[in-house]
């Protein structure tokens, strides 16, 4: 089971709290992540990557073991922590302006 952190905006659409769980049927990449979410909660489809082409939105960043690897391949294998389920994955918006 992964732990997967959403940015506030995306638990209030998804009814949710702090923390959501998804299973993964494969190894543990962002794109597996992110397709296991999709499924689980069909709302956020579209909010953290793009129908068609399925890239990350801009203001979206992604965070393992507090690293930003929201520029890794989509299909890199993500560290053991988050893979087992001890540390979190983080899904947080990025803050834009002046």
């Amino acid at each position: 089971m992964i732990r997967v952190i959403l940015p506030h905006h995306l638990r209030t659409l998804a009814h949710v709290g702090d923390e959501i769980h998804v299973d993964l049927n494969g190894s543990a990449t962002v794109r597996a992540i992110i397709d296991a979410i999709e499924e689980k909660y069909p709302v956020l489809r579209g909010t953290i990557r793009d129908h068609e082409t399925k890239k990350r939105r801009p203001l979206v960043r992604f965070f393992a073991c507090g690293e930003d690897i929201s520029h890794d391949p989509p299909d890199t294998p993500l560290p053991d922590p988050i893979a087992k389920g001890t540390e979190p994955f983080f899904i947080m918006g990025a803050i834009a302006g002046g």
